[in-house]
C-alpha cells in the first residue's frame, strides 16, 4: 500500500490544509483571510487589523506540506479607535523596544518609518541578532510592514569550513539534507538544490547563519 505522505499534494488538498492551518493559529480568524491554490501557489486575501497578523497568516501557510510560494495579498487595516499613530510614534516606539531588548545592540541600528512602514539598518554582530530586531517590534500597532536590511558584520574567526556546516544539517533529525548543496565564497553562505518544505529551507538557513564568521547567505534552496 502507497504511503499517503508520498501521494502528491492537489490544489484542493494544500487549500483546505492552509485553511486549518489559519483557523488553528489563535491570533487569526480565519473568516478574514481567503485562500486560493493553483499548483503549490497560494494567494492569501482579504485583511487583517495588524502586521502581527498577515505574518502569522504567512508562517501558517508555509508550514504546510506541498506549499511550493506565497502570493501575498492580504491588507492591512487598523482599528482606529484609540486613534492613528504617525510615524514619528511609530519609530519612537521600536527605538525603545530596542532599549529593552538583551539580544540587540541598538545603538547601531537606524530606523526609518515611511507611512508605517518600518526600514531598519545598521550592523549587527550576529544573525539571530538581525532577527531579534524583526521580532522585537513585529506586534507593535500601527506598522504596516518591516524591511530588515540590517547587515552581520561578524568578529574575526576561523575561515568558515564548507563540511561543518553540511555536517551539521545532516545532524538535524528534522531536515532531509540529502539535496542541499553548500557553497562558501568568503564569509558569504550558498544553499543551494532543493527541500520538501519551506520549514527545511527556513531551518537550513537558520542552521547555516550558526557557522561563526558568516556575513551573508543566500538561501536558493528551491522547495519541491
Amino acid at each position: 500500500m502507497t504511503n499517503s505522505e508520498t501521494l502528491p499534494h492537489t490544489s484542493e488538498q494544500i487549500q483546505a490544509d492552509v485553511q486549518n492551518a489559519i483557523k488553528w493559529e489563535p491570533l487569526l480568524n480565519a473568516a478574514e483571510i481567503g485562500v486560493a491554490v493553483n499548483d503549490g501557489v497560494v494567494t492569501l486575501s482579504g485583511s487583517v487589523d495588524s502586521y502581527a497578523k498577515k505574518l502569522e497568516a504567512e508562517n501558517a501557510t508555509k508550514a504546510v506540506r506541498g506549499v511550493k510560494a506565497i502570493v501575498e495579498g492580504i491588507k492591512i487595516i487598523f482599528n482606529d479607535k484609540y486613534g492613528k499613530k504617525t510615524d514619528n510614534d511609530i519609530a519612537k516606539e521600536v527605538l525603545n523596544a530596542f532599549v529593552w531588548h538583551r539580544d540587540i545592540t541598538n545603538d547601531t541600528i537606524q530606523v526609518k518609518v515611511e507611512d508605517g512602514w518600518v526600514t531598519l539598518e545598521g550592523e549587527q554582530q550576529w544573525n539571530y541578532q538581525r532577527e531579534a530586531a524583526g521580532v522585537a517590534i513585529r506586534n507593535l500597532t500601527g506598522i504596516r510592514g518591516i524591511s530588515n536590511k540590517i547587515t552581520i558584520n561578524p568578529q574575526p574567526a576561523d575561515d568558515i569550513e564548507q563540511h561543518d556546516i553540511a555536517n551539521a544539517l545532516h545532524r538535524n533529525r528534522f531536515i532531509d539534507d540529502k539535496n542541499i548543496v553548500v557553497q562558501v565564497n568568503g564569509k558569504k553562505v550558498t544553499l543551494t538544490g532543493s527541500v520538501t518544505s519551506w520549514y527545511d529551507r527556513d531551518e537550513a538557513a537558520r542552521i547555516a547563519w550558526t557557522a561563526p564568521g558568516v556575513s551573508s547567505l543566500a538561501n536558493e534552496l528551491a522547495v519541491l
